[in-house]
């Protein structure tokens, strides 16, 4: 992977050496800060394409940045991925529910840190230049990577704007658990069945901002598609 800006946030010193030293071995830019708020402030100045954040670090915890970069329009879609000791399955689905793309637990090996990135910044290449899919009031411009809901901006982070983007590609389509984890995060992914259910949750949490309609359906023992009803 080459010319990619990595943002590091991570307060033990020799960790994050070791991490910018195995990422720039791939040809990768690291920028690094210990500090919560430092890491706001350099994502605001210069997007980088992926984050790495760890869940304790100085002045905002991990948790809070994540969601703050997910507040800011300028910086909602910014991959994100969580670097923690805390392996407990809730903490795991907390940082996702808050905006966390992928988790990686310490410790890790830099050869595994780097697949788990490399394997974010595939899912998210340009879709196909030029392309709108709309369904009911919802529109997507895949060219500008902009999704509105009555003609109102709607900001997703990566791995929302992906599961929208696959619903919109298959409207009749019912899709279980399963085929979106294989279709949206790869087949190669090991995350879990549950992290379907907590991206679904936020996707419909902006889409349905302001009393707008649910367009997505839950059907019982099968998964989740469009509801022609919203139409």
């Amino acid at each position: 992977m080459q010319n990619v800006d990595l943002l590091l946030v991570e307060d033990d010193e020799s960790l994050a050496e070791l991490v910018r030293y195995n990422f720039e071995r791939e040809g990768f830019t690291i920028r690094h800060t210990p500090d919560g708020e430092e890491a706001l402030i350099m994502a605001a100045e210069h997007t980088p394409d992926i984050v790495l954040l760890d869940w304790m670090i100085e002045n905002l915890s991990g948790i809070e940045v994540c969601r703050q970069l997910r507040r800011n329009a300028a910086t909602s879609q910014i991959p994100i991925i969580m670097l923690t000791a805390r392996g407990e399955e809730d903490d795991r689905i907390r940082g996702l529910e808050i905006g966390a793309d992928d988790y990686v637990t310490k410790p890790f090996s830099p050869r595994e840190l780097i697949a788990r990135v490399n394997a974010v910044l595939r899912r998210l290449r340009p879709a196909v230049a030029g392309e709108k899919l709309s369904f009911a009031d919802v529109e997507m411009d895949t060219l500008a990577h902009k999704v509105t809901r009555g003609n109102v901006a709607v900001p997703l982070g990566p791995t929302e704007y992906r599961l929208l983007r696959h619903f919109l590609e298959y409207p009749s389509q019912v899709f279980s658990r399963e085929r979106l984890l294989d279709r949206v995060w790869g087949h190669d992914s090991d995350i879990e069945l549950r992290t379907v259910d907590v991206h679904i949750r936020r996707l419909r949490k902006a889409l349905n901002k302001g009393g707008k309609a649910d367009i997505i359906r839950t059907v019982r023992s099968a998964g989740y598609s469009l509801d022609a009803n919203a139409v």
